[in-house]
């Protein structure tokens, strides 16, 4: 099982991975652990990345950046509209409402989804996820703004699917955060003791959020999330790229606002002025060569201007951190730290600001980029059976408050509840019973529609269907679940009929009271939590029947008489039997794609991973083509000139230069298999040039290989036929064939030596070092047996063997060999490893400490 943690950003993303040592951010092909959030569109293929970014000032109609933000939105949401005028492509309205993107691809316009080309996004991420753990990657955690709203949140997941990813969890990026930061802490309080509150600042390109969570050990809460939509690194970007706008326009008289290209170049430039700004107070250049016109421009600007100039901006840092402390009633003093993360809280008057209102040192001790990833991977190595990961539950927030309304039974017009409160604890499951004859529909929205950074407050309908009345023709019980699921995401998910029957005659039903408003309100809290997906426990709805409606008037007997039957084991049950039947829901949910829109979309993103596949190894066989036209143009005038005749030599370079012209010519946009011919045509001419110069730098050295073996085998014969005592075993018929081998190989040899010498270089090789090496296997398969034939071994007589066995020794000679006796254990040699245990096959486990 994959774990893996994706960091979707805005400007750039971040891929975590588990391993057996821990938590890693990888790498991408440029060996950058950061991949632009990029797409550009060619006339055949995609470039996804670092490769689309490149292409955002030449091809900037067809790269988009950005698209995070049109998730689960209308095409006339006014964010939308506003945004529009400021982008270099071109947004357009789906079928369905949403946001697309309209471009050139495959020489023909097209629209794109926002789901589609963050779902594009995330096909590189995990072709860099699966480069790192050289394995297929599906499950992973995915980090989303903590603001998201259900429509935002269920794209994101939409989006996932259709790039192949199974989306374990949706994680609120502040809340990836304090993970990354608590799971390393040893020193936490423990359960029973006051928690240790800790806020997390999170100021990125394009939002700014900010949490206050509670930590006690193994445990993480979040109390409390703020954020601004519309404060970040962007921001302070555009007040530069104002600044210089109004500057050029007065020094150079140039409209760059007219011109989306200047516009983008000075956009890249002003962002790389703002990071050295962060380091550096003095003043500082900015220079564009050709920017418009085919003039230079030059500015300047430092530190103290910059913050005079987003002084508006500044002011706004310090709302949200103030509302955090408000909605968790706590004072500044009950603060333990403050960690930052995110690229613009580098600024300098950003951490001042920050420290500045809680009165104490700001913390960097988490990697301001990669925290996010960290803490997701971190959430799926703890969800995966595959890793071993200490104890951690986290209890996340439902960030607006969630509310139903329904037509009332009991009065006629609407009714409605608060479901779900701002803050309160995620995931989460509440049952709702409700009183109804027929079946009735749900609607779920927001009810705080100032908050929210979404025009629309509607989270979807909900009809529960095949509702029918009781046998006697009352109101059937129905019971409603409704949850926040882990991904954050509000859903009606379960709905069920209470059918009660009587066992005897006279038995009073459990229920009988005419429905109120009040009982249509009444909400029963099963204890669901991350941990636990069930339904109500028995304890939950004890508290149900003590939850009654006080309307209700018992006498002093029946009073009794319950409060015998609220004491079980002992009380007695009462005489009825409960059935309850599971009724069907039809959503209806804000901005959703249908089944067949989603599989629509996973299959043309299948298609276009193909054609980019494709079209990779065109340009491959291409590119191959032109290194091999290069390559041997060198090595013609180079290494391989004294192995080529003339005529050759000139028929190979016509060649080259005719294959050269026709690469940037005909051959520009040719199939892949034309390359593949044209390359095999130029190797039957440069192939044997190449072997004969490979042949003459590998022959001395196998020529030398065997000339040692001949050596070492007539050395060998020399001191068997002076009776060497090492030798004198060996058999005479033997080594009289040794000699005989060695006199035709050294005779071999030598011939071959002497007619190679006389070859030219120009010519194919009298002998090739394959025969070379293939003759001195031969001569060593056949000789080596017979000179490394062991001696025998002689034994000595009886008497004295059985003398060395009661006394001892014999001539010096130590009896090495002698086991250890059956009722004893042989001692371990010294330095040496036991034998390994044998132990059961099981997946790798990790320890995060």
């Amino acid at each position: 099982m994959s774990v893996v943690g994706i960091d979707v950003g805005y400007q750039s993303c971040y891929v975590a991975v588990a391993r057996a040592g821990g938590i890693e951010t990888v790498a991408n092909e440029y060996s950058d652990r950061s991949t632009p959030s990029f797409v550009s569109f060619g006339p055949r293929n995609r470039s996804i990345g670092a490769a689309a970014k490149s292409q955002v000032v030449s091809n900037s109609k067809n790269t988009v950046h950005g698209f995070k933000r049109f998730l689960g939105r209308a095409y006339t949401d006014p964010f939308i509209q506003s945004e529009k005028a400021k982008l270099p492509y071109e947004l357009a309205q789906m079928p369905t409402g949403t946001t697309g993107i309209k471009l050139m691809y495959m020489e023909e316009e097209k629209v794109f989804s926002a789901e589609q080309m963050a779902a594009m996004l995330m096909t590189k991420l995990k072709e860099t996820a699966e480069n790192a753990l050289k394995k297929p990657v599906a499950d992973c955690v995915i980090s989303v703004p903590c603001f998201y709203t259900d429509a935002e949140r269920r794209s994101m997941i939409d989006a996932a699917q259709i790039a192949g990813f199974n989306c374990l969890r949706l994680m609120n990026e502040t809340t990836a955060v304090a993970l990354a930061y608590g799971i390393y802490k040893q020193d936490l309080p423990a359960p029973e003791e006051k928690p240790r509150n800790v806020v997390f600042v999170d100021l990125g390109h394009s939002a700014y959020q900010v949490s206050v969570c509670a930590f006690n050990k193994g445990k993480l809460k979040v109390l409390a999330t703020a954020f601004d939509p519309h404060l970040g690194g962007k921001d302070f970007d555009e007040v530069l790229v104002d600044h210089f706008c109004v500057e050029f326009g007065k020094k150079y008289k140039l409209d760059v606002k007219s011109k989306i290209k200047a516009l983008l170049r000075l956009y890249q430039e002003c962002e790389k002025l703002k990071k050295l700004m962060s380091a550096n107070s003095s003043d500082l250049p900015l220079n564009i060569e050709c920017f418009m016109n085919d003039i230079d421009v030059s500015g300047k600007l430092n530190r103290g201007q910059f913050e005079e100039m987003c002084a508006g901006l500044f002011a706004k840092v310090e709302a949200p951190l103030r509302s955090i402390l408000e909605q968790a009633r706590l004072k500044k003093e009950d603060i333990y730290a403050v960690e930052i993360v995110g690229g613009a809280t580098r600024i300098p008057a950003v951490k001042e600001r920050i420290g500045k209102f809680f009165g104490k040192e700001i913390c960097t001790t988490l990697n301001a980029d990669e925290a996010v990833a960290r803490g997701c991977a971190l959430q799926c190595a703890i969800l995966s059976p595959a890793f071993k990961v200490r104890e951690f539950s986290i209890t996340d927030l439902v960030p607006y408050p969630i509310s139903l309304k329904w037509n009332s039974a009991a009065e006629e017009g609407l009714s409605d509840c608060e479901v779900f409160q701002k803050n309160h604890a995620a995931p989460f499951s509440k049952v709702l019973t409700f009183y109804r004859k027929e079946a009735f529909s749900l609607e779920a929205y927001y009810n705080c529609p100032k908050e929210l950074p979404y025009p629309d407050p509607t989270l979807g309908q909900f009809l529960i269907q095949k509702v029918v009345p009781q046998a006697n023709g009352e109101s059937s019980k129905i019971k409603v679940k409704v949850r926040v699921n882990v991904h954050g995401v509000f859903s009606v998910s379960t709905a069920s009929l209470v059918e009660i029957q009587k066992l005897e005659e006279g038995e009073e039903p459990m229920e009988t009271e005419q429905q109120t408003k009040e009982e249509e309100n009444k909400m029963h809290v099963d204890q669901e939590d991350q941990k636990s997906q069930g339904d109500a426990s028995p304890q939950k709805e004890t508290a149900e029947k003590k939850n009654e409606p006080e309307e209700m008037e018992t006498s002093a007997e029946e009073a009794k008489q319950e409060k015998k039957n609220d004491q079980p084991p002992q009380a007695k049950k009462p005489k009825v039997k409960t059935k309850t039947v599971d009724l069907p829901i039809e959503h209806s949910l804000q901005w959703q794609l249908s089944n067949d829109t989603l599989n629509l979309f996973v299959e043309n993103e299948g298609k276009m991973i193909m054609q980019d596949k494709l079209e990779k190894e065109r340009n491959d066989a291409k590119n191959n083509v032109e290194e091999y036209v290069y390559e041997m143009r060198d090595k013609l005038s180079g290494l391989l000139e004294k192995f080529v005749g003339d005529d050759d030599r000139d028929l190979l370079s016509l060649k080259l230069e005719d294959t050269e012209n026709w690469l940037y010519e005909d051959g520009e946009d040719q199939p892949k298999q034309v390359y593949i011919d044209k390359l095999a045509e130029l190797k039957k001419l440069g192939q044997p040039i190449q072997e004969r110069c490979q042949e003459a730098e590998e022959r001395p050295k196998a020529f030398d290989d065997l000339g040692k073996k001949v050596q070492h085998y007539m050395k060998v014969v020399g001191a068997y036929k002076n009776q060497d005592e090492q030798y004198e075993h060996l058999d005479a018929v033997d080594m009289e064939k040794v000699e005989k081998l060695v006199n035709e190989a050294m005779a071999w040899m030598n011939n071959k030596m002497n007619q190679q010498s006389k070859q030219s270089l120009t010519l194919d090789p009298v002998i090739k070092v394959k025969e070379i090496q293939a003759k001195t296997k031969e001569l060593v398969s056949a000789c080596n047996p017979v000179v490394s034939k062991p001696k025998p071994k002689v034994e000595p007589p009886k008497e004295e063997q059985k003398e060395a066995e009661q006394n001892g020794p014999v001539n010096g000679q130590e009896n090495t060999e002698a086991p250890p006796a059956s009722n004893e254990k042989a001692p371990e040699s010294k330095g040496q490893p036991a034998a390994p245990e044998t132990t059961d096959s099981k997946l790798p486990e990790m320890d995060i400490d």
